[in-house]
């Protein structure tokens, strides 16, 4: 079960990043990265991208790298700062790195930054690694 194997179960059901456009430029056990365009219905009020999109595309990645090592991961605390606005038609980039990994847990940091490599959000999370496995790795008897 390959990393990348992993990735395109996990995005044929991902409905919400596959709306983002989110596509994954590099899958390895333990480090993701991906990138979007923000588009107009990205936006808030005040005409930047919503603090929630910048948070999914950080989350994305997130959970792209801690379950790359194919047991389902989910999250149990993530954090986020913003740190600069992002603009319409921006190409934003998340980069998630695996900092620790455990029996149970992981850790990561993202890094959610735009084309000219200015940081735009900086994300922690941790995960629990549960005993399933994302891709079934053996047939079932009829």
């Amino acid at each position: 079960m390959t990393p990348e194997l992993i990735l395109n179960t996990m995005m044929n059901k991902d409905y919400f990043s596959q709306w983002m456009g989110i596509e994954v430029d590099e899958i390895r056990e333990g480090f993701c990265r991906l990138h979007f365009t923000v588009k107009e219905e990205m936006l808030n009020g005040f005409g930047i991208v919503h603090g929630g999109i910048v948070f999914a595309a950080a989350d994305s990645a997130f959970a792209f790298a801690c379950n790359s090592h194919g047991k389902i991961s989910v999250a149990l605390d993530v954090s986020i700062s913003f740190l600069k606005p992002a603009a319409i038609n921006e190409v934003i980039t998340a980069e998630a790195n695996e900092i620790h990994t455990g029996n149970k847990t992981s850790f990561y940091d993202v890094t959610v930054y735009n084309r000219q490599d200015a940081i735009i959000a900086v994300f922690k999370g941790t995960a629990y690694r549960t005993v399933d496995h994302v891709v079934e790795t053996h047939a079932k008897a009829d």
